[in-house]
C-alpha cells in the first residue's frame, strides 16, 4: 500500500505532525499535494530517470516533495541543509537536477546557491518567495490532484556526508516497477512490525538517508509520523509520551545526550508506548548501549547497512547482550572479511568489510574511479563502505572503525572507534573525535579532541584528568598523547562527524 490507498481509507488521519507545533497534513492533503507537485514536473518535460533536488529544514512540505518524486518515476536528493554554498551548488549541479524545492526559512542559505546552479528550470520556495524563486504553494495549485497516467517508482539519490572527502552520489538502477508494485515488495519486508497504528518519531534531519527512508516507509504503511524540528533530548521524551510514540530511530549521540540528561529529567516520562527503538548511522559505544538496554528494555534494535545497498546486518536487544558491540548476522547478501589486497581472513581477523550480492547494487555517480575501489579486486559483486571489523565465530559482525580514520604510530595500527567508546563515558565529556597527528618520531600520534559537558571548564587540568582516565581503560598505546578542547563538534544531526575539518588544522602543509 501507498498513501494513495490511505488517502482513500483515512483522509483525515495525520500523515506527518511537526511535533513543537503541532502542525499537521492529512493522508488526503498529502496525496493530493504530492500529485499536484508530480504533475507540475512532468508539464515542465522532467520524465522517469531525471533528477529534483529538495534543500529544506524539516517541513511538512519534505513529505509532499518526496512522494511526488516517488510516484513520478524520478531520482530525489536531499541536500543537507547545513552545507555552504560551494558544497551545496555542487550536489545539484552534480546530480544534474531540473527541479529544486527550497524553503523561506532556509532563504539565506539558498540565495547564494542559486547563481551557482545550472539547468534547475524550476525553483519553487514554500512557506515564502524570494527573488529568482517562484511560490511553492501558487505553482502547484495551478495543476490538478489526479495521479499521472503512469506512475513508475522512483528512488532517492543521496549524497555520502564527505566526513573524508568530497560527497558523492550514491546512484541505484530504477526497479521498472509502478509506485504500488514498489512499495509492495518493499513492505514484503517488514522487520520493525509497522502498520497503520505505527506512530514514529523521527528526531533527526530528513536529507539523511536513514531519516527519510523510515519516514517514507512509515507512511508507505499509513502510520503517523512525529517530526522533530531539531533534536533535543528532553523534548524527544516528552514527545514520546505526548503522541504516545510506538517506534523511533535514532543515533549513538543522541543515546549519549540523553542518557547525561538528570536522573529526573530521564523519570519523569511515561514511555510504556515504546515498542521499537531503531538506531544506525554509527557505531554505538558498549556501555552507552548497555545503559540504554537497562532504560528502555529490550526494545533496541541495531542495523549496520549503507545508502548504496551493498548489504546489512541487524541485531536485536537479546542478541546484543549475548553478543555485546556486535551489529548482528547479514539480513541481506553474504558477509567476506578481507585484507587490502582481496585475500579472505579467517574468523577473528579485522579486514575490509564486504558483502556479497547477486550484482552490483550501485554507482557512484559520475565517478568511476570510486565505483571501482568500492569493489572487490577479484569480485565484482563484493562491495565495501570502507569500514573495517571482524566476524565471530557465530557469524556476528563487529565494527572496528573506518579504514580512512586509521592511525599509524610506530607501525602499528590504531582505531580510534575504541578510544571514542571510553572518553565518552567521562562524565566531564559532552563529545570527543579521536585521531592522528603529524609526530617525528611515531609518525602519527593518537590526538583527542573534546567538547567538555556543559557547564565544564576546559582546563590543562581536565586534559589530564581525561588522559589518565583513558589510561585505565585502554593498551598504553591507544591513549592520547595529547588532550585539545573544541567549543562545539562539527558533528552533523545526523550523528556524522566532520571529522576530516578537524584533522586538516594539524596537517596543515603536510600529507595525510
Amino acid at each position: 500500500m501507498y498513501v494513495a490507498d490511505h488517502a482513500r481509507d483515512t483522509p483525515d488521519k495525520p500523515a506527518m505532525i511537526a511535533a513543537e507545533s503541532g502542525e499537521l497534513i492529512t493522508y488526503r492533503e498529502l496525496n493530493d499535494r504530492s500529485n499536484q507537485l508530480a504533475q507540475l514536473l512532468h508539464a515542465q518535460g522532467l520524465r522517469r530517470g531525471d533528477h529534483i533536488a529538495i534543500l529544506m529544514e524539516n517541513n511538512l512540505r519534505y513529505a509532499e516533495v518526496v512522494w511526488a518524486a516517488f510516484r513520478s518515476g524520478l531520482y530525489l536528493t536531499a541536500v543537507n541543509r547545513y552545507l555552504p554554498p560551494d558544497d551545496s551548488a555542487y550536489i545539484v549541479n552534480d546530480c544534474m537536477a531540473k527541479a529544486i524545492v527550497s524553503s523561506f526559512d532556509r532563504r539565506e542559505i539558498v540565495a547564494p546557491v542559486a547563481p551557482l546552479i545550472r539547468n534547475c528550470g524550476v525553483r519553487l520556495m514554500a512557506d515564502g518567495t524570494i527573488d529568482g524563486w517562484a511560490s511553492y504553494e501558487d505553482a502547484i495549485a495551478a495543476f490538478p490532484a489526479e495521479p499521472l497516467a503512469e506512475e513508475p517508482m522512483g528512488d532517492s539519490m543521496l549524497y555520502s556526508s564527505g566526513t573524508t572527502g568530497r560527497p558523492k552520489g550514491i546512484l541505484r538502477p530504477l526497479t521498472g516497477m509502478t509506485v504500488a508494485e514498489g512499495f509492495a515488495l518493499r513492505q514484503s519486508v517488514n522487520r520493525y512490525g509497522f502498520s497503520r497504528d505505527t506512530v514514529y518519531l523521527s528526531p533527526a534531519p530528513l536529507y539523511h538517508a536513514a531519516p527519510l527512508g523510515y519516514v517514507t516507509n512509515v507512511l508507505g504503511y499509513g502510520g503517523t509520523v512525529i517530526m522533530m524540528e531539531r533534536f533535543d533530548p528532553e523534548a524527544a521524551l516528552r514527545y514520546i509520551e505526548q503522541y504516545r510514540v510506538t517506534h523511533s530511530q535514532w543515533v549513538p549521540t543522541m543515546f549519549v545526550r540523553m542518557l547525561k540528561l538528570p536522573p529526573e529529567a530521564r523519570a519523569r516520562r511515561d514511555l510504556s508506548s515504546h515498542q521499537v527503538a531503531v538506531h544506525a548511522a554509527a557505531p554505538c559505544p558498549v556501555d552507552v548501549k548497555r545503559q540504554m538496554i537497562d532504560w528502555w528494555g529490550p526494545i533496541i534494535h541495531e542495523y549496520y547497512a549503507g545508502t548504496e545497498g551493498t548489504g546489512a546486518t541487524i541485531i536485536d536487544s537479546a542478541d546484543w547482550l549475548a553478543h555485546p558491540g556486535s551489529v548482528g548476522k547479514p539480513a541481506l547478501g553474504i558477509l567476506h572479511i578481507c585484507e587490502e589486497d582481496g585475500t579472505e581472513l579467517p574468523v577473528g581477523e579485522s579486514g575490509l568489510i564486504y558483502f556479497e550480492r547477486e550484482q552490483m547494487t550501485f554507482a557512484y555517480h559520475n565517478d568511476p574511479a570510486k565505483t571501482r575501489a568500492a569493489q572487490h579486486p577479484a569480485h565484482d559483486n563484493w562491495t565495501s563502505l570502507g569500514d573495517v571489523g571482524y566476524v565471530d565465530a557465530e557469524g556476528y559482525l563487529y565494527l572496528t572503525d573506518r579504514k580512512a580514520f586509521m592511525i599509524i604510530s610506530g607501525g602499528v595500527n590504531i582505531y580510534p572507534q575504541a578510544i571514542e567508546d571510553a572518553l565518552i563515558l567521562h562524565p566531564k565529556v559532552g563529545d570527543v573525535a579521536v585521531f592522528g597527528v603529524p609526530d617525528e618520531e611515531m609518525g602519527e600520534a593518537v590526538k583527542a579532541v573534546i567538547e567538555p559537558a556543559a557547564g565544564v571548564a576546559p582546563t590543562d587540568e581536565l586534559g589530564a584528568e581525561l588522559i589518565a582516565f583513558a589510561r585505565e581503560r585502554l593498551a598504553h598505546y591507544m591513549t592520547p598523547r595529547s588532550v585539545d578542547f573544541i567549543e562545539e563538534m562539527p558533528r552533523l544531526p545526523t550523528g556524522k562527524l566532520y571529522k576530516r575539518l578537524l584533522k586538516d588544522q594539524y596537517w596543515a602543509g603536510r600529507a595525510i
